[in-house]
């Protein structure tokens, strides 16, 4: 599995003109696709990293004071996002090949979420296999690639 993670002010995601997941205050929008032999250990490093990673500074700024969505109780707003494994060596198009079917990767990002719940996080989300628009503010920016082997 993949996460892209970016550190937000407030993000949306919208479904045919709808809001469908919501953060209103700073936290992480966590883009999450994945790959046909994943499965629930990947499912849960990438939940521990996008709960657990220090990417939000600490109260006196100081090195080392950095936090996480978990010490600060921000929110995380999950889209899935099969284009995450998209092969572009080759050509002008590229392949999907490398992303999961709906059916495997679906569950995962579900499991992801329901991990991050587990967690006592406040986790909105987009609409799996949805065509969406998302509206974020960057803070920073800061965007970390997260990988689960």
């Amino acid at each position: 599995m993949r996460a892209v993670l970016q550190r937000v002010g407030r993000a949306a995601v919208r479904v045919e003109g709808e809001v469908v997941g919501e953060i209103t205050r700073p936290g992480l929008l966590a883009l999450v696709g994945a790959t046909h032999d994943d499965g629930e250990a990947q499912a849960a490093t990438i939940a521990r990293k996008i709960a657990e990673l220090r990417l939000f500074e600490g109260e006196d700024g100081a090195p080392g004071s950095e936090r996480s969505v978990s010490d600060l109780g921000a929110p995380v707003l999950v889209v899935s996002q099969f284009t995450l494994y998209a092969d572009v060596r080759k050509g002008r198009r590229p392949s999907w090949n490398k992303a999961a079917p709906g059916p495997v990767a679906e569950p995962l990002v579900e499991s992801v979420v329901a991990q991050l719940r587990g967690r006592g996080l406040e986790v909105a989300t987009g609409s799996f296999g949805a065509h969406m628009t998302i509206d974020m503010e960057a803070d920073g920016p800061v965007t970390i690639l997260v990988e689960a082997e």
